[in-house]
C-alpha cells in the first residue's frame, strides 16, 4: 500500500476513533454532559452511572464499533500487512484516548480496543474477555478486570505466535489502557476505587 494512502487511511481511522460517543448520545438525548459528574469520563461505565441504563448500553456499542469498524474496512478492503493493521490499531486506540474534538480529553480505551482486537486477534480478545469476568466476579473492581484484560490479551498474541509487529502493537495497545487506569489503580491500593454494583456512600 502506498505510505501516502496509508497515511490518510489512519488519519481517517483517528478522526473515527475520536467521535466521543457517550457525548454525542447524551446530548441527542436531552440528557446533561457526562463529564460534569461522576468521573468526568466519557466512556460508558460513567455514562451508565450518570445518565442511565439505555444511554450507558448505547455508549458501549458506540465505542466497540468505532474500534471495529474502521479496522474491518481496512482488513477487507485493503489487504494491509500485519504491521500496517496493528499501526491502525494503535491509531484508533489513540483517537478514542485523545480525541481532538473534545480537546485530546477522552475515554480510557476498553469497549473501542474490545472492538479493535476483535479484527486483529478474536482468540485473544475472547481470553482477555475471560479474564476480565473472572476479575470483575472476583473483586467487583471493573478498573481492575480492564487492567488485567488489557495485560491478558497482547500476552496471548504472543502465545498464538502472532506476527511480530502485530503483537507489538497489541502490546502497545495494552500499555496505553494500563495507563488511562493508573488513577484507578491508585485508589485500588487506598481503598477508595468504587466497586460495581455498591451503592454510593450516604451524604
Amino acid at each position: 500500500m502506498d505510505q501516502s494512502i496509508f497515511f490518510v487511511i489512519l488519519v481517517a481511522v483517528y478522526l473515527i476513533a475520536a467521535i466521543p460517543t457517550g457525548v454525542v448520545l447524551t446530548r441527542l438525548m436531552g440528557l446533561e454532559d457526562v463529564r460534569s459528574k461522576g468521573s468526568g469520563n466519557i466512556g460508558a461505565t460513567n455514562v451508565f452511572r450518570v445518565a442511565g441504563k439505555l444511554p450507558g448500553i448505547l455508549t458501549l456499542i458506540g465505542d466497540i464499533l468505532k474500534g471495529f469498524l474502521p479496522l474491518l474496512a481496512v482488513k477487507l478492503w485493503l489487504a494491509p500487512t500485519p504491521l500496517q493493521l496493528g499501526l491502525a490499531g494503535v491509531v484508533a486506540i489513540i483517537g478514542h484516548c485523545y480525541p481532538v474534538y473534545l480537546r485530546f480529553k477522552g475515554g480510557k480505551g476498553v469497549a473501542t480496543a474490545l472492538g479493535i482486537f476483535l479484527v486483529l486477534d478474536p482468540l485473544a480478545l475472547l481470553g482477555g474477555c475471560v479474564v476480565f469476568l473472572l476479575a470483575v466476579a472476583v473483586t467487583r473492581y471493573i478498573s481492575l478486570g480492564s487492567v488485567l484484560a488489557a495485560t491478558a490479551a497482547p500476552l496471548l498474541t504472543i502465545l498464538f505466535h502472532r506476527p511480530l509487529p502485530l503483537i507489538l502493537c497489541t502490546l502497545a495497545i495494552g500499555a496505553l489502557i494500563i495507563w488511562r487506569h493508573r488513577e484507578n489503580l491508585r485508589r485500588i491500593f487506598s481503598g477508595t476505587e468504587n466497586r460495581f454494583g455498591a451503592k454510593p456512600p450516604a451524604p
